[in-house]
């Protein structure tokens, strides 16, 4: 629900209702969200991608360097093709064959880098990266379509339609790896300057040489394979993503960054709160924006081919916003909501709207009006972030930060962990798999719980802090109570912030983990058409219908999202 001030005006809405993870997994892709931010920036500054060497054999084997320019550094993208083997294929970092390994380098692509990389990176774990390098990426085919693909162009022919919505990707993403992770640069040394200082922009460039990648291959194959093979439509080319899994991991980005999670979910607040607190007026050309935008996003959603398990069915949605259109119309030309007069109009729009769509139509509706707020929207964006250690203050007191948590923290005050499913499971790191994993507590009597048990440390803290002098300075309370030093920076460090931490105890029976993967694959990355598995992993779209490499290099490609099929 949205606030209202004396004067009214919405405000942010309710952050206790808003960090339930059920409601920060209804979030829908928007100007905020990674991809979108991205490539809206690459767009701008016309950023120069281009094949340098494309060395790849009619089995798929060879080497493929890219050139990346932006208006102020240059990157390279060196990447190994492999013949397609179904024996060791997995999205999963234990797998053992790929169809694609690259590294994303700062400057050019030298021949020591290229060599580097090609012994370096099958090692994998074992492998170490240049100091240039930033991600180390892996991909694999999505057999079926890629082949369909593949053999339509040698043939002379586009692939159809259905073939390529079935999935909407050639390649999917099995893993990008940077920040340290083989020895590439951490992330933190680039600073905020830096053309890849953005969150997550080193990987988003990463994911869409992917699909660039994906499509120059497959171009390069048919050509191979016949001399009356035709390179894809463009408006094809545009609609083919690249895939993207994700599981369990994200969970633990979540609780680690909670600075940066609240930085993007305030500026994301903010920029709805302000478009709702917009007067249009009649005739206001905003309106037909909007209405724009959702005629867009429901034929999106009507032409959806996926299949969800226990997600909001895209027919669902695009009923929810096809019947916002009348709305619409009825606010533009007479200026009233269901025959009532409304200063505000979109708000009225909103709260009608939130009482009756899905929590998934209604975000979309949130989102597509951050499109009518756009220098404000960029402005924000350029705020995001958040360092992720924390200090203590040692001469707050024990009274002051107490009241703090009463204040802050009562939803983790009131949640029963005494309940007989309160700690049923924990959080660790598998063995084998190298993967974080959920398990059953009495399963896994000997593993170290990774997760941050927030609810059960601050109540744990909380009763320590009520039996200390109310004046004493946490200088004095650490001493005797070190096992607290990290919650009490965090909870200092996160005063008067509102958007940081999911409510939920992780280690309950009743926590859904797909939730929080949700919030961050489809709310902060952008993937598109996300479907679970398990209630454990995510399976998506990301730069779904995004513009080709001539297009930003021409400046073009903006209203990219929500693409509808090419026809045929």
């Amino acid at each position: 629900m949205h606030t209202s001030g004396e004067d009214g005006r919405p405000g942010l809405r309710d952050w206790r209702a808003m960090m339930q993870p059920e409601r920060l997994a209804a979030i829908q892709p928007s100007r905020f969200s990674g991809a979108r931010a991205f490539m809206a920036k690459m767009i701008r500054e016309r950023w120069d991608i281009n094949i340098q060497r494309f060395d790849v054999n009619a089995n798929a084997e060879g080497t493929a360097v890219y050139s990346i320019k932006s208006p102020t550094q240059e990157f390279s993208f060196i990447a190994f093709s492999y013949a397609p083997s179904r024996e060791g294929r997995t999205g999963r970092i234990i797998g053992r064959a790929w169809d694609m390994k690259g590294t994303l380098n700062e400057g050019p692509a030298t021949e020591a880098d290229i060599t580097h990389a090609r012994e370096q990176l099958p090692l994998l774990y074992r492998g170490r990266a240049t100091p240039n390098a930033l991600i180390w990426c892996r991909s694999n085919r999505s057999m079926r379509v890629f082949d369909a693909t593949l053999n339509a162009l040698a043939e002379g022919h586009q692939p159809s339609i259905e073939d390529i919505n079935s999935v909407c990707y050639l390649m999917r993403n099995t893993g990008l790896d940077g920040n340290g992770t083989f020895g590439t640069r951490p992330f933190p040394s680039l600073g905020a300057s830096h053309v890849m200082g953005g969150m997550l922009e080193a990987q988003l460039l990463v994911a869409y040489l992917m699909r660039e990648f994906s499509c120059d291959l497959v171009e390069h194959l048919a050509r191979h394979k016949s001399d009356k093979a035709v390179p894809l439509d463009p408006a094809l080319r545009r609609f083919i993503g690249v895939g993207n899994g994700s599981a369990l991991g994200l969970i633990f980005f979540v609780q680690k960054h909670p600075r940066l999670i609240d930085s993007w979910l305030t500026a994301r607040e903010t920029a709805i709160a302000e478009a709702l607190a917009m007067e249009l007026g009649l005739g206001d050309p905003r309106f037909d924006i909007l209405i724009t935008l959702i005629r867009r996003a429901a034929v999106f959603r009507e032409q959806d081919r996926m299949r969800y398990e226990t997600f909001t069915s895209s027919t669902q949605i695009a009923l929810d916003l096809r019947s916002l259109l009348p709305l619409l119309a009825e606010l533009r030309d007479k200026g009233t909501l269901r025959g009532h007069v409304t200063r505000f109009e979109l708000d009225a729009l909103a709260r009608d709207a939130e009482a009756s769509l899905a929590p998934e139509s209604y975000e979309t509706l949130l989102s597509m009006m951050i499109e009518l707020v756009p220098d404000r929207t960029d402005a924000l964006l350029t705020g995001i972030g958040g360092a992720d250690e924390f200090t203590v203050d040692p001469v707050m007191t024990a009274g002051e930060l107490a009241a703090v948590i009463d204040t802050e923290y009562d939803w983790a005050l009131t949640t029963d962990m005494t309940a007989a499913s309160a700690r049923d499971y924990v959080w660790y790191k598998s063995e084998t798999a190298e993967e974080p994993r959920r398990g059953l507590r009495e399963e896994a009597p000997d593993a170290r719980d990774l997760g941050l048990d927030l609810p059960g440390d601050i109540q744990r803290l909380r009763a320590d802090l009520a039996a200390a002098p109310a004046d004493q300075p946490m200088a004095l309370f650490l001493l005797s109570h070190p096992a607290h030093r990290q919650m009490v920076g965090r909870v200092q460090g996160l005063r008067r912030r509102y958007f940081h931490s999911p409510h939920a105890n992780i280690n309950a029976t009743d926590f859904v983990p797909i939730d929080l993967v949700r919030l961050m694959n489809v709310a902060l990355h952008g993937i598109d058409k996300t479907r679970d598995f398990l209630q454990r992993n995510l399976r998506g779209v990301l730069y779904h219908g995004a513009p080709t490499r001539d297009d930003i290099r021409a400046g073009h490609g903006a209203g990219w999202f929500y693409p509808e099929e090419p026809c045929q």
